[in-house]
């Protein structure tokens, strides 16, 4: 049985153009075309990009996965295995660095120098007094936590009427695109992607691009963070943690 290439898209959760570029470079060359020149994937072609999409999660380059894909000493079961080792591996590192991460975004309420009527006004319901004991107590010796204090130690009521008001623009644009059916993957999303992690470069510390993919699976893992992102529109945790993985990808 074979399967066109739209259906194979579909499957993977990739594009139509991004298979067609693996064809081009020889990375996955369907097993056969039909009598219209159309791709036409077998289950051997569906197992070898299983493999190749594991490897990319990982972060490889497009070559370095040539390269594990078509090791002759390599079968599938050790590729499996392999895979397995990285990604424990990487967990592990993702979990110290989320709480790293979720300590800079809840440092950013710290040191606000407002009465309990602008916290009101800026904040909503939300009281970062409540949190700032947990903060400081989990991930106060960091160096996210220091440089987001140290910044948000100055910032004035305008200030952070003006951030919140940024990043609800930044939050708005992904929830569009979602509505709109443009993949998370597209220019347009992962341009959205860079615009939040730009944001927060600029307003509460350096976010490198491994410490936002922390961040974007945080939105999904952590409840608290995934029902904020709920209530501005449904599956927009998901999405932007869609699109800021693969803007990661585009800038590795």
């Amino acid at each position: 049985m074979s399967y066109s290439v739209g259906q194979v898209a579909a499957f993977a959760g990739v594009t139509v153009r991004t298979l067609h570029h693996y064809d081009e470079i020889g990375l996955l060359q369907p097993g056969e075309r039909n009598h219209a020149g159309h791709r036409r994937y077998g289950d051997e072609d569906l197992d070898r990009l299983q493999q190749i999409l594991f490897y990319r999660e990982l972060g490889f380059p497009l070559d370095e996965v040539a390269a594990l894909v078509n090791d002759p000493h390599v079968d599938p079961q050790q590729h499996l295995r392999r895979q397995h080792d990285l990604l424990t591996a990487r967990i592990d590192k993702l979990r110290k660095m989320a709480a790293a991460v979720e300590n800079a975004m809840e440092a950013r309420r710290m040191n606000v120098r407002l009465t309990p009527e602008e916290k009101f006004e800026v904040f909503g319901d939300f009281d970062p007094d409540d949190h700032a004991a947990e903060v400081e107590e989990r991930w106060g010796h960091t160096d996210a936590y220091k440089e987001s204090v140290r910044r948000t130690a100055a910032y004035t009521k305008e200030d952070w009427k003006r951030l919140t008001t940024e990043l609800d623009a930044v939050h708005g644009k992904v929830a569009d695109l979602l509505a709109q059916g443009v993949p998370a993957d597209s220019a347009a999303a992962m341009d959205a992607a860079e615009e939040h992690r730009q944001f927060i470069c600029g307003a509460y510390y350096d976010c490198a691009y491994e410490m936002h993919s922390c961040l974007g699976e945080m939105y999904v893992s952590d409840e608290r963070f995934t029902a904020t992102y709920e209530a501005i529109r449904p599956g927009l945790a998901v999405y932007l943690r869609d699109a800021i993985l693969a803007n990661v990808a585009r800038h590795q």
